[in-house]
């Protein structure tokens, strides 16, 4: 069975729990780099990946890698590759890129001379002059990192991974899907323990807990590009879709909290979970996060409050870093997994963080601090 190299883009930050997914579906890693984990799978992988992944940006399937100081250069290699195999006579290509400390570093042109590489293959291949491009779609990517040009071309498609369609409800600055899954992953929290988010906002945190609690593949009802194209038989897509519903937990039983002060984003809220298929799972309160109900030991509360670069005034976080404070102290069994903007946040809180990462919500550089409670007798 022949093997394809394939790259697991992520946020910075989240590449060692992407790699414990990948282990997890049982594929061969090759390499962890920033922003990416490299790994070995057949065609089917790619179904599996793209429909199971949480926590990645995007599935790449490599085409090419070699060194490229010149155009001529660039242009020649390129054309070397076997882009037939992988793109139809009909297929509506297009050429994305980036430059970071290499001598190529126009980006448009280095687009240009991909694509124009990338034609003069497919018309040596198919004896034309000119392509309708009326069929699938193929998002090649030319990524030049210290001169190393890596060509890749998109499994996923148009719209990333954190896309998995249950958000029919939007509110102002809401976490990424695929973030928050990684948030959940980086804590200690599993289906027989408490989980509570008290600033849900849209309920992504919650509804990606719900998702893994009763193991939800995250890409189930969504499209891919992938999956239209011909090198893929589709008897591969649906062997796999079908064996995703089989594997979903429907009778998980699930202590899953979310509130929220506002009455709009507690209504998104629920119409998401709704969409997501795990309402019932989740008990819903309006309140101020003082008055939430914090019910039982060793729950552990995941947030994402309010930051000032996002939504809030100095004064009024000042005001909510008092009350966290007073509300952490009641609950002395719990853990407490904040990810916040703020670098002063254990000094508010009065609190020593057992660990701390460095996380991008979107382009916004957070802290995640992590406040262990006591193990559960």
């Amino acid at each position: 069975m022949e093997k394809y190299e394939l790259i697991a883009t992520t946020t910075f930050g989240l590449e060692a729990v992407v790699k414990h997914e990948l282990e997890q579906l049982n594929f061969e890693i090759k390499s962890v780099e920033n922003g990416k984990v490299n790994f070995y799978s057949d065609l089917a992988g790619i179904a599996k990946a793209n429909l199971w992944l949480r926590c990645a940006d995007r599935v790449l399937l490599k085409v090419g890698e070699f060194k490229a100081l010149t155009f001529d250069e660039l242009f020649d290699k390129t054309k070397n590759l076997n882009w037939p195999y992988y793109i139809t006579k009909n297929g509506k290509f297009t050429v994305l890129g980036q430059s970071v400390k290499s001598k190529l570093f126009s980006i448009s042109d280095s687009q240009s001379i991909v694509k124009k590489a990338i034609v003069e293959k497919m018309k040596a291949k198919y004896k034309i002059d000119w392509f309708e491009e009326t069929g699938p779609d193929f998002t090649v990517k030319v990524s030049l990192l210290n001169d190393i040009a890596t060509l890749t071309i998109d499994t996923t498609g148009e719209e990333a991974l954190h896309k998995r369609g249950y958000r029919i409800q939007a509110i102002k600055a809401p976490i990424k899907e695929t973030l928050a899954a990684g948030l959940i992953y980086l804590s200690f929290w599993n289906k027989e323990r408490i989980l509570q988010d008290v600033f849900c906002g849209s309920g992504t945190i919650p509804i990606e807990a719900a998702m893994i609690g009763r193991n939800i593949a995250p890409g189930l009802t969504r499209d891919f590009a992938s999956k239209h194209w011909p090198l893929i038989d589709k008897n591969i897509w649906q062997v796999s879709i079908r064996e995703a519903y089989k594997q979903i937990d429907y009778n998980a039983k699930l202590d899953i909290r979310a509130s929220d002060i506002d009455e709009d984003n507690l209504k998104a809220a629920i119409e998401n979970a709704d969409e997501a298929g795990v309402l019932d799972t989740i008990e819903f309160e309006q309140c101020d996060f003082k008055y939430a109900k914090y019910k039982g030991d060793y729950g552990i509360i995941i947030s994402n409050p309010p930051y000032g670069t996002r939504l809030a005034n100095d004064n009024n976080l000042t005001d909510l870093y008092e009350d966290m404070k007073k509300v952490f102290r009641r609950l002395k069994t719990w853990s407490k997994y904040i990810i916040t903007d703020e670098e002063n946040l254990e000094k508010y809180l009065k609190m020593q963080a057992n660990r701390k990462r460095v996380l991008f919500n979107g382009r916004i550089k957070t802290t995640y601090y992590q406040f262990y409670g006591p193990k559960p007798k």
